[in-house]
């Protein structure tokens, strides 16, 4: 196995642990964080407040490096617009979360649960990946 492989994957199970721990990969926590008008929890804001600034930190020494440690190059988004396709994306994405309690990666960790919501909300999730690809090469073709 290639040393980029196991780095990842540890970076992912720690990722994983971390989603677990906060609570990211409990429905029932994420939507009372959302219900700001009912019984609200805001510890996940906590949460949220404290990986702002790791990841700023990260994406600051990303600029001062000609490459990565563990890869051929970065994978940094390009387009800075913010355009319709952002905003609708957005839009439902935030629709999906506040109704289902999942967002991806906490989806993909309460998957590893064997957790029924997650696995519906997961292929939902890859069902829509598959159609907008679908789309993409219809619009380009």
């Amino acid at each position: 196995m290639h040393r980029s492989h196991i780095t990842a994957f540890v970076a992912g199970l720690i990722f994983g642990l971390g989603l677990l721990l906060a609570g990211m990969a409990n429905p029932a926590k994420v939507l009372a964080f959302l219900d700001i008008a009912g019984n609200w929890d805001p510890s996940l804001a906590l949460v949220m407040g404290g990986a702002i600034p790791v990841s700023a930190i990260g994406f600051y020494l990303t600029r001062h490096r000609s490459g990565p440690v563990f890869g051929a190059s970065f994978q940094l988004p390009t387009n800075t617009q913010l355009d319709k396709r952002l905003i609708l994306g957005a839009l439902g994405f935030g629709v999906g979360w506040g109704l289902a309690g999942f967002c991806p990666g906490p989806a993909l960790v309460a998957l590893g649960t064997g957790s029924l919501k997650a696995i519906v909300f997961v292929a939902a999730m890859l069902s829509g990946m598959v159609i907008f690809e679908m789309m993409e090469k219809r619009k380009s073709a």
